[in-house]
């Protein structure tokens, strides 16, 4: 056994040969299949300067199309997962509920939720505002939009939270009880934090699928968002699909790598400082004191 790992022994020589024969494998396969979309795109005239300039030299691609469908993109991921996460949290924490009149409707409802499509959803928000409020007509697919997003992603993320507090051991709950604390005391204070932090990325990895089920209402309610400004850049600068829908992908990419980059510094923090934050009896501190287990209180201390 190597003293490395405690669980693998070190690649010997002809294992590395072989790793190192299957990277470069991998590596040459992939540049042959980018040489190949390279060549395809240069050969249907896609590659051009003509179909990329009006991203550089025309400043209202981005002011009035790109930057315009970003933002409401955003606004709208936002305030889904505004709405969705405390919708998230209060059907979880009524999933674990003993009472079976409340775990049992809230099981029905995420159950509902999860099965009926993204699209669905957003269609039948859609046609319930158009019926049944006032609600503007400009203003009908970033609410419909919203809501649908929110409805479904409150049942996802249900099941993620639910998951993570059982996953949590029971001796949790059991002391927190032990010390007089109320149930929603130990599911506020104690379960849910932990839950939360062990199921972060999760959490973050729902959140970017939010970010691009935002492009459903483009499609099919007329939602300016991001990928919906393709068609009218393409309309307005001739066939530059390929090329507004790369600039599009890459919008796509960068938003997304900002929460994902974010969640992950914030998970190896937050388990840092679990790690730094008690001190186990026994173990040997930093200056090289040994820590003591305190020792308790006699009858006679108790009652001063």
């Amino acid at each position: 056994m190597n003293e490395g790992g405690a669980l693998w022994d070190a690649p010997g020589p002809r294992a590395r040969r072989r790793s190192r024969l299957c990277g470069l494998l991998f590596v040459t396969a992939l540049a042959a299949a980018g040489w190949w979309v390279l060549a395809a795109l240069a050969g249907r005239n896609q590659l051009t300067a003509q179909k990329w300039r009006p991203f550089v030299d025309d400043a209202r691609v981005w002011t009035e199309f790109l930057l315009p469908g970003l933002g409401n993109t955003l606004t709208a991921a936002a305030l889904a997962m505004l709405a969705a996460l405390p919708l998230g949290v209060s059907l979880a924490i009524a999933r674990l509920s003993r009472r079976g009149w409340i775990a049992g409707p809230a099981g029905a409802l995420v159950d509902v939720l999860r099965a009926i499509p993204v699209l669905m959803l957003m269609l039948l928000c859609n046609q319930a505002y158009a019926l049944f409020t006032p609600l503007a007509p400009e203003r009908r697919p970033l609410v419909a939009v919203v809501s649908a997003l929110a409805l479904f992603n409150a049942a996802v993320l249900t099941e993620i939270i639910r998951a993570g507090i059982l996953a949590l051991p029971r001796g949790q709950s059991d002391a927190a009880h032990s010390l007089g604390l109320r149930k929603h005391q130990v599911m506020t204070r104690i379960l849910l934090p932990q839950a939360i932090t062990a199921m972060l990325p999760a959490l973050v990895a729902q959140l970017v699928v939010l970010v691009k089920d935002t492009a459903l209402g483009g499609e099919m309610l007329g939602f300016g968002e991001l990928l919906q400004q393709t068609r009218v850049i393409t309309a307005n600068y001739g066939a530059n699909t390929i090329a507004t829908l790369t600039v599009v992908a890459l919008l796509f990419i960068a938003v997304n790598l900002v929460p994902t980059r974010a969640a992950g510094a914030l998970e190896r923090r937050l388990r840092r400082g679990r790690r730094t934050t008690g001190t186990r009896a026994g173990a040997t501190t930093e200056t090289g004191e040994q820590v003591l287990m305190p020792l308790a209180a006699s009858p006679r201390d108790r009652h001063r």
